[in-house]
């Protein structure tokens, strides 16, 4: 197989996404010089020969301080003589913030998308690959020549599943609204696939009603895109149990575990363990005994070489 001549670049909180690239042996590893001012106003020199390179940029919108240095980064890149320009985003912040639902809102996704869409144009083509996105229509924001795909991390999700609990256990969501995506995974296992109906009784609580499965005895693997603070998990693992769950566990995509959220849930003592997969720095930051935390690597190092 032709690797071409890619290379790889990425922001300060992605390096370890570029070192997992790179160690493979498929892509050169590109180096930035990057230093911070007393100011706070940061400093980047791209130090790797790029012109007429395929270059590949690893960062997410984890904050808008990264969002920012993905993309002067990308610009820069770009104006140095890149033939190509490939962001990976393993994590798209603001991804619940895809809608206005009252006047005046800021419908942030739709403007990270606008901001990175006026990325300069290479010779060949910009593409960006975003990963299990919390809302579908999300890659249809970027605009002009700027190809955005939905990547699935379907794979990674499985194993971890199958490592938990071998192929016997059911499949669960947090709530009727990731159904859809968890009875896609469960069908690919084989296995049953479960979710909570809530109510809302408040602002800020809900209320669980009903459980679309036969949980009784089980091993229940509970997957949601993404972990913030841990409560709406929480929520459904006492739910679970309560219909007879023997055993809860939990896999997510993106673990941003948020305001304590890791704790949250282990002190809560209904999980077994929680898998994530790499896409967040802050997964990487906590993995422990309890938390294991998936490469999603091999899974981005074939979605570059296809391009």
């Amino acid at each position: 197989m032709k690797y071409g001549n890619k290379i790889v670049f990425s922001t300060l909180s992605y390096q370890y996404m570029q070192r997992e690239l790179c160690r493979s042996g498929h892509f050169d590893c590109g180096e930035v010089e990057v230093k911070q001012f007393p100011d706070g106003e940061r400093y980047q020199r791209v130090l790797t020969d790029v012109d007429g390179r395929e270059v590949v940029l690893v960062g997410g919108t984890i904050s808008d301080a990264d969002t920012l240095e993905l993309y002067d980064l990308a610009c820069t890149l770009v104006r140095l003589g890149a033939c190509s320009l490939l962001l990976v985003i393993p994590y798209f912040g603001y991804s619940t913030m895809e809608r206005a639902v009252k006047t005046g809102e800021v419908v942030t996704a739709k403007t990270r998308a606008y901001l990175l869409s006026t990325i300069p144009e290479t010779p060949m083509e910009n593409r960006v690959v975003l990963l299990d996105l919390h809302t579908e229509g999300l890659p249809y924001y970027f605009e002009g020549k700027t190809k955005a795909v939905h990547l699935y991390a379907k794979p990674v999700i499985m194993e971890a599943c199958r490592e938990i609990a071998g192929n016997d256990f059911v499949l669960a969501s947090t709530d009727a609204g990731r159904a859809k995506w968890v009875e896609s995974l469960a069908n690919d296992m084989r296995v049953n696939g479960a979710f909570v109906f809530k109510r809302r009784t408040s602002g800020e609580e809900t209320q669980i009603t009903a459980i679309s499965a036969d949980v009784r005895g089980k091993c229940v693997i509970i997957y949601d895109d993404m972990i913030r603070t841990g409560g709406s998990l929480v929520n459904a693992a006492e739910a679970y149990l309560e219909a007879g769950a023997a055993r809860i566990a939990a896999v997510t995509t993106h673990g941003l575990f948020s305001n304590g959220g890791l704790d949250k849930i282990e002190r809560s003592g209904l999980f077994s363990c929680v898998y994530s997969t790499d896409s967040h720095p802050n997964a990487i930051g906590l993995q422990n005994h309890f938390l294991k935390v998936k490469s999603i690597g091999d899974l981005l190092a074939t979605e570059i070489l296809s391009h």
